[in-house]
């Protein structure tokens, strides 16, 4: 087997760019522990200029921004949306929140990176599309896995035809949390449960390898105490001999890795497939392992938004809004296949 590193060197810093970059100031809503995790990503990116927190509980934004040096703190949403000085929001709230933050900021002219899930339902996200469109703003879902090193090179080898025609995709993601009725992770009401939290990274791995939406789903769900999914075993079908097999659990701990079958060869994206930074590329000339080093991954969902705005763009081209409602469509069919809709789902909503 032999191991190839692409430039280590370098390992994807922007700074080593020599395009001309703006400056942006970022507002950071909901300063949570993935907001944490964010703000370390975007401090290794030279025009990213993290300015302000919102919070609803103000105490909290001002404890985030004094961590952070960050010149203010709102204790609401609108406050940050409101601020002239904000060019792009990050939005790392509970998704059910998502669609009301997104529109707040969406309607005063903010650009929007919002987190994965993009909402907790299709309804949702298609509210929150629109009014994107409405307002000619940026819009993005913060899907980190497609801005990866390793996962823009695996796309590169399936479109340059190095394993044929890809007929299947195992994917999973699992990983072991006790029940607990006042976690967002397990609570009905913050629309808990595996496929939202962690299957998301698979559905929406498999749209992009496929480039569209299943044709059938035949799904499993197990449930926990508080009445959300704690596993769902989804087996998708593309047509034309393409199929997928997605496994996700927040109860159960699984291997994290993602293999792609084509007619000529395969690709396994090593474990964690969703963050990591090696893949195994098995074809016609034997087994290789390439390694691309990235540092911390946030950044480069961070850099793919201000890019965007950097050619004026009003969607990314690697995640484009519409797929973003396709994947949550998906999303959708699965869980109304088995029973599972949260309360606030009543109404459309």
């Amino acid at each position: 087997m032999m191991l190839v590193l692409i430039n280590p060197k370098i390992k994807y810093y922007w700074w080593k760019r020599k395009i001309k970059m703006n400056d942006y100031k970022w507002g950071i809503l909901g300063p949570g522990k993935i907001a944490h995790k964010f703000m370390k990503g975007l401090g290794i990116l030279p025009n990213a200029v993290p300015y302000v927190a919102a919070s609803r509980d103000l105490g909290r934004a001002e404890d985030f921004a004094r961590q952070y040096n960050l010149k203010k703190a709102y204790g609401s949403y609108g406050e940050l949306a409101a601020d002239p000085e904000v060019d792009i929001v990050y939005i790392a709230t509970t998704h059910p929140q998502h669609e009301e933050a997104a529109i707040k900021c969406l309607k005063n002219k903010k650009a929007v990176l919002c987190e994965k899930p993009f909402a907790a339902s299709a309804a949702q996200a298609a509210r929150m599309i629109e009014c994107a469109r409405e307002n000619k703003v940026f819009l993005m879902e913060a899907m980190w896995t497609r801005f990866l090193p390793h996962v823009k090179k695996t796309m590169e080898l399936i479109l340059d035809g190095a394993i044929g025609k890809v007929r299947h995709i195992n994917v999973d993601f699992g990983f072991r949390a006790q029940v607990d009725p006042n976690s967002r992770l397990f609570s009905p009401e913050t629309a808990g449960g595996s496929l939202l939290d962690v299957g998301i990274y698979n559905i929406s791995f498999c749209s992009m390898v496929f480039k569209r939406q299943p044709k059938t789903i035949s799904s499993h769900m197990t449930f926990c105490s508080t009445g959300v999914d704690e596993t769902a075993s989804v087996l998708l079908g593309y047509g034309d001999g393409q199929s997928a097999f997605s496994l996700s659990a927040v109860t159960t701990n699984t291997i994290q890795e993602a293999l792609i079958y084509g007619e000529e060869g395969s690709i396994r994206l090593m474990p964690p497939y969703w963050g990591g930074d090696t893949i195994l590329l098995d074809d016609k000339n034997g087994q290789k392992e390439i390694k691309l080093p990235f540092g911390n991954g946030f950044s480069f969902e961070a850099r793919e938004a201000m890019d965007c705005l950097d050619k004026n763009l009003l969607e990314s081209p690697v995640m484009p809004l519409d797929e973003t409602l396709a994947v949550m469509e998906t999303l959708d069919k699965i869980r109304h296949e088995n029973n599972l809709r949260y309360p606030f789902e009543k109404n459309g909503k």
